[in-house]
């Protein structure tokens, strides 16, 4: 495996792990509904509690997943994945290829 691909690896990891909790997807997946929400809209459409539905934005927002409008006394949150989905696309691309070219190496080393 290449430096740059164990480099993408590294860098995505606190994606994968912001990504991984069923709280945080049902959270982004609500966004991609109802965006822009207050932490107040996301509990009330959740099992959640207002303080659970803040920690998990903070670490959502933390991965630059979400983001905040300030709007007069609220705050708004809406996605923000144009990095994390330009990191893991990267991440991807150069695993395919990596696996790619190996798998032509092979064949070509059978020949």
């Amino acid at each position: 495996m290449s430096d740059q691909a164990i480099q993408l690896f590294r860098a995505s990891i606190p994606v994968f792990q912001a990504l991984s909790d069923p709280a945080r997807q049902d959270i982004i997946l609500l966004l991609a509904e109802k965006e822009p929400l207050t932490v107040n809209e996301i509990a009330a459409e959740s099992t959640l509690s207002r303080p659970a539905v803040s920690h998990h934005l903070k670490i959502l927002r933390d991965q630059k997943l979400v983001e905040i409008e300030q709007k007069g006394t609220q705050r708004y949150y809406s996605l923000a994945l144009e990095d994390a989905v330009s990191l893991l696309k990267s991440l991807l691309a150069t695993v395919e290829e990596e696996c790619f070219t190996k798998q032509g190496e092979e064949n070509f080393d059978e020949s």
